[in-house]
């Protein structure tokens, strides 16, 4: 729009020039002024054409600089959710009063995508204690690069000694491409 508009610019002031040096004077001072002033025109649009062209540049580069940190902020921001996420988790399992390492109790089934887009995927525990225990489950969703891109925990109630039970972990989020799942942390309590 801007080139259009200098283009538009430097026509007239051609055009303004042609018409001053076509136009009988009296005198050759007043010819050579005119010739003076439209040439003068001339270049100044000529400068406002190369200024607008200057301006479409800095706009193109500027635009292209924003969107590629649009870009590094969605993916810095996606690295953040799934820290957060992870952090979380493991609080929680932390936080559990009396708990046992029960990470050899607890097995995966396939990562399922639901229907909202949020990854799902079996969990069962086998209880190898002598008593009836309550667990947490820590499960992490990770990427294609096996970097995590969530983590979530899963109570599952009581379980009998020696008996099975299936719960379910579902991500807190979208994820896209293919997805793994692992346990991070288990315990019994």
């Amino acid at each position: 729009m801007h080139r259009r508009t200098a283009l538009a610019a430097a026509s007239l002031a051609g055009a303004a020039a042609l018409l001053l040096t076509s136009c009988s004077s009296s005198s050759t001072d007043k010819a050579s002024s005119a010739a003076s002033s439209a040439a003068a025109a001339a270049q100044s649009a000529a400068s406002a054409a190369a200024s607008a062209a200057g301006g479409l540049a800095s706009s193109a580069q500027s635009a292209a600089s924003a969107l590629a940190s649009s870009v590094e902020s969605l993916a810095g921001g996606a690295e953040s959710a799934a820290a957060s996420a992870q952090s979380a988790a493991a609080s929680a399992i932390a936080g559990v009063k009396g708990g046992v390492d029960a990470k050899s109790d607890v097995t995966l089934g396939n990562v399922v995508a639901g229907s909202d887009g949020r990854q799902d995927v079996p969990v069962t525990v086998t209880n190898s204690g002598g008593k009836p225990y309550r667990y947490s489950v820590e499960v992490t969703f990770k990427d294609d690069s096996g970097q995590v891109a969530d983590a979530v925990v899963v109570q599952v109630p009581e379980v009998a000694a020696g008996a099975t039970a299936q719960a379910s972990a579902k991500s807190n989020r979208t994820l896209s491409g293919t997805v793994t799942a692992a346990v991070g942390a288990a315990v019994r309590y």
